[in-house]
């Protein structure tokens, strides 16, 4: 990575409320409190750090406002801000703007384009990707190498598909989507009748919809619907190796983290974090803005707003207090041993 950013440019944005030192190093690097070094840019997004402070080398610092404790050393400054990690995603934004390439308008030579499907002038068709008849593909999408847009697919404006990502046939994208490389949307779903002692398949002849905004991370997998439709909501995001089972309906900004696995017809209302490789069961819902710990087994309907963890998921300080009981229970038997031995005894 390659940057150059002065600090009045830095002022700009992250749009610092005030500052304390001086320095008028160019910042050509990001690294954490401690690795830091002098022309490096760091923050302090997490009050766990805060004794890093004082003894970081970094020319350049990212505080919250109510901060309070060291002063800058020599050629170093402090910028306080609302939210330091927020403020270091906008300096990132704007550094990534100047990494991704700026690809040219246009279908690549070795691009297979099917009659019938519409590219925007001002889209990009990489190298070796396929558009099939009907798809459309929308204004200054671009579509890296070896991406494959099935027949009459929908691809909105400002959309961003990454090498070996896939819109299966009728699926929807809408606005700014992103799909990381490997990501497949509309799969299958898993379905499947035991009919006379064999695997039957049940046809799967609906579609998925991505709402404006929605990124889908590496290998993650979105099925298509058995009938209507699977729906992930405005703004949400989903992490590597997420599964998304048929006819679930996702709501809006939802996190899902890795290895998170949903079944068929559940739905997620709006806000919902998962953490990584939670498991939600078929045809439950987890209300608004509810939120799961890592590898929680989500078997029944969860209330809006509430916190669980643990299989089967439970609310966290009930689970957190079963684990520590569960730690203290080999000195417990041990007790009712001796408690027995005594009086056998007597």
């Amino acid at each position: 990575m390659s940057i150059s950013l002065t600090p009045e440019e830095l002022r700009a944005i992250t749009g610092a409320t005030r500052t304390s030192g001086q320095t008028h190093a160019t910042i050509t690097g990001i690294a954490s409190l401690e690795a830091a070094e002098a022309g490096d840019l760091s923050f302090l997004g997490n009050a766990k750090y805060r004794t890093a402070v004082p003894s970081s080398r970094a020319s350049l610092i990212l505080l919250p406002e109510d901060y309070e404790g060291s002063e800058p050393g020599e050629g170093q400054c402090y910028f306080f801000v609302k939210n330091p990690s927020a403020a270091l995603a906008s300096i990132c934004s704007r550094i990534e703007q100047s990494l991704w390439p700026k690809p040219q308008a246009g279908v690549h030579p070795t691009a297979v384009v099917e009659a019938g499907a519409e590219i925007d002038p001002t889209a990009t068709v990489g190298p070796l990707c396929v558009v099939e008849e009907g798809a459309r593909i929308g204004a200054r999408t671009h579509l890296q190498a070896q991406v494959f847009v099935g027949a009459g697919a929908q691809v909105g404006d400002d959309c961003w598909l990454m090498p070996h990502s896939a819109v299966s046939a009728q699926c929807t994208l809408g606005n700014r989507v992103r799909l990381h490389p490997g990501a497949v949307i509309g799969a299958d779903g898993f379905g499947y009748e035991f009919v006379e002692g064999r695997h039957e398949k049940i046809p799967q002849v609906g579609t998925v919809v991505l709402e404006d905004d929605v990124e889908v991370g590496a290998n993650s997998t979105i099925d298509r619907a058995r009938f209507s439709q699977t729906r992930v909501g405005e703004g949400t995001k989903i992490d590597n190796l997420v599964q998304v089972g048929h006819n679930v309906v996702i709501g809006k900004h939802c996190i899902l983290c890795s290895q998170v696995g949903i079944a068929g017809s559940a739905t997620l209302e709006d806000y919902v974090i998962l953490g990584g490789q939670v498991g939600v069961s078929g045809h439950l819902r987890i209300g608004k803005a509810a939120k799961a710990g890592g590898q929680a087994g989500v078997i029944a309907d969860v209330e809006p707003g509430a916190f669980i963890s643990g299989y089967p998921a439970m609310p966290h300080r009930l689970a957190s207090r079963l684990q520590v009981l569960q730690r203290r229970l080999p000195d417990l038997f041990k007790r009712v041993d001796q408690l027995e031995q005594q009086l056998a005894q007597t």
